[in-house]
């Protein structure tokens, strides 16, 4: 078990978004057996959740934190306890014993980290490739998919026309319908794993019909990307209502769906798994243009 710790002079830094270095403790039997101290490298907020990710941090533990970051962060599967001061070194040891819980901080001096909350229209279509911004989810996150593939069109840029569908037969999204079909570098990650497996080895010209299980796909729903706010800490999410869906802005500048699930007058509640985890998804995939 690895956790990290926004670090400054031996206290928990309170901004983390700001973050310059980070305390990273390796734990075993609820015992931390060493620890190091690892820089930023200069990322900006942006890029903080990803590197964290890819130092296999399970938990993080800093002061004030913005509801994008949190996001990110859920989505890389990492827990968070916000709102946390004082002695790193101390935090980490009444975290071990218990004694330290997660106030749901949020840094709200700024909004450098996606404080804010974007209405979309109606008709934003949500598919199994997330074709507005090529990016399946956070780093690590469930259905994500890596570069393990071989095939002939690994690396190169795919066109393909696609419709899929629900086991039930409907139809969830159509890049025939659309009219246009949809360009990715296979194997790049940009789309979920299952997909990208699909397309791999296909010929121009060739059609497959392909059934992903959640694990290829979205993944199952993940508890830890409900989160509850503020109302007052997140400026646009007054007027939200209960089954609304709208997108926050999360760590790296980057559009995440999610769906208003409760809502009193202090907190707001938001679900930001995808809409189609836990689901199997069936897809006929048609290779137009490898380039």
């Amino acid at each position: 078990m690895k956790i990290a710790a926004t670090y400054e002079n031996g206290n928990i830094f309170q901004h983390f978004g700001r973050t310059e270095n980070f305390k990273v403790y390796e734990v075993e039997n609820g015992k931390v057996i060493s620890s190091q101290v690892i820089g930023s490298d200069g990322m900006g907020h942006g890029a903080l959740a990803g590197l964290l990710a890819d130092h296999a941090i399970d938990v993080l533990i800093c002061g004030g934190i913005g509801g994008g970051a949190q996001a990110a962060l859920a989505a890389a599967g990492i827990e968070l306890v916000a709102g946390a001061e004082g002695d790193t070194d101390a935090a980490v040891e009444a975290y071990l014993k218990g004694e330290l819980v997660n106030t749901g901080a949020n840094c709200d001096h700024h909004h450098g980290e996606g404080h804010d909350c974007g209405h979309h229209g109606e008709g934003e279509h949500c598919c199994g490739h997330e074709e507005e911004d090529h990016e399946c989810c956070g780093h690590g996150g469930a259905g994500c998919c890596g570069s393990e593939f071989s095939g002939r069109n690994v690396g190169k840029t795919c066109r393909v026309h696609y419709r899929g569908t629900l086991d039930d037969g409907s139809q969830f999204d159509s890049s025939y319908d659309r009219g246009e079909p949809l360009e990715f570098i296979c194997g790049a990650g940009q789309m979920i794993r299952g997909f990208d497996a699909a397309v791999a080895d296909m010929e121009v010209g060739q059609i497959v019909d392909v059934h992903l299980e959640p694990e290829d796909a979205y993944g199952q729903p993940n508890p830890n990307a409900i989160l509850t706010f503020e109302i007052k800490n997140l400026p646009g999410s007054e007027g939200l209502t209960v089954g609304q869906q709208v997108f926050l802005s999360n760590s790296m500048g980057q559009p995440v769906r999610v769906t208003v699930t409760a809502k009193d007058d202090v907190n707001i509640t938001l679900d930001a798994n995808h809409e189609m985890a836990g689901k199997a998804l069936n897809f006929r995939i048609e290779l137009v243009e490898v380039k």
